[in-house]
């Protein structure tokens, strides 16, 4: 993290039981983040659940009015309906507010929170920000993807820009991973499969919309993608055309992107541009990055850059990332850049 600050205060993760919670507590560990104490706060699970932080034994705690007194920090990584209910309670203990949930970035919303991905600040225009600004939304990993690959293209004056994005069952939490599991185990034994949390099969299966039950749709998660992308990159860089496919994976989250630009380009200047924003771009000797071989990186990473044979001008790009880790990281870059301040 930035150096020049070696005090620790009290950090508070709300939802700290989910899979964004608890790779947000894992984060927190690997990158040496100064906290003192973490909090950790679910309003999902009984209070005085065992669980860790910091590879200490610790309780998750209740989530109430004075939950955050103290923190210097408060991360919101459970439901919206939890950062919706509780960041101004955070805010008013001082903490500074940071929403995973997308709660809070959501056009109209009271809070005024700010959205941030700290590693495009040397390629994009600075975003208008109140020096005030106590409450920031680390947006969710397609939209990093998205934004970072816009970024990384935008010296080059692109055309046009495609992202074809293939989201992993684990962006519905826990439940998506088990009924993936139930439903791949009904079918390889002839057995009727459970569909809760989809409402269609997802096991061996490519879906460009769930089933009906399903909320939120798949055509709702790709309009929510879209909106946060056009709302980082307004005005700033050419902002792509989305489109989602559920993958029958667990985690991981890959995708397939095309841009078109005035003339052709070498390849070598688009791995360059692309190192440069921290995306890892493979050797030539090595294999194509895919869900499997990104776990537990906090980077986005890309194949070698291909020209499309029929279009001159044209490149695909193929890469993948760990959605929850790549979140987490994002949400405690905001806080090491915020806690490195001067008060």
């Amino acid at each position: 993290m930035p150096s020049g600050r070696s005090s620790s205060f009290r950090v508070a993760v709300v939802g700290a039981s989910t899979l964004r919670g608890k790779e947000l507590v894992q984060v927190l560990e690997d990158r040496n983040f100064p906290s003192s104490d973490i909090v950790l706060l679910d309003a999902g699970v009984p209070a005085g659940t065992l669980t860790e932080a910091a590879g200490e034994p610790t309780f998750i705690r209740a989530l109430d009015e004075e939950s955050f007194e103290g923190a210097r920090v408060a991360f919101f990584a459970g439901t919206a309906q939890e950062a919706e209910q509780n960041w101004s309670a955070a805010e008013r203990s001082g903490a500074i507010v940071i929403d995973l949930t997308g709660a809070l970035g959501v056009p109209g919303h009271s809070s005024h929170a700010t959205p941030w991905i700290p590693s495009l600040a040397s390629a994009l225009p600075p975003m208008a920000v109140s020096p005030a600004a106590t409450a920031y939304v680390s947006p969710s990993a397609p939209v990093i993807v998205t934004c970072t690959v816009a970024a990384a293209l935008r010296t080059f004056s692109p055309q046009r820009i495609s992202l074809l994005l293939f989201p992993p069952v684990s962006e519905r939490e826990q439940g998506g991973v088990e009924e993936l599991e139930s439903q791949t185990s009904a079918l390889l034994s002839f057995r009727e499969i459970g569909k809760s949390v989809f409402d269609a099969q997802v096991a061996f299966n490519l879906l460009s919309q769930y089933g009906p039950a399903a909320k939120p749709t798949l055509a709702e998660m790709r309009a929510a993608i879209a909106r946060d992308v056009a709302g980082y990159l307004a005005r700033r860089v050419l902002v792509p055309a989305i489109q989602l496919v559920q993958a029958p994976v667990f985690y991981g989250y890959a995708f397939a992107a095309y841009a078109e630009f005035g003339a052709p380009l070498a390849p070598e200047q688009l791995h360059a541009a692309s190192t440069n924003l921290g995306i890892r771009v493979a050797a030539e000797d090595e294999d194509s990055p895919s869900n499997a071989s990104v776990a537990g990186e906090g980077e986005i990473h890309i194949a070698r850059i291909e020209a499309d044979p029929n279009v001159a001008s044209g490149v695909w790009i193929w890469g993948a990332a760990d959605g929850l880790r790549l979140a987490a990281t994002n949400a405690v870059r905001i806080a090491e850049e915020m806690v490195a301040k001067p008060n």
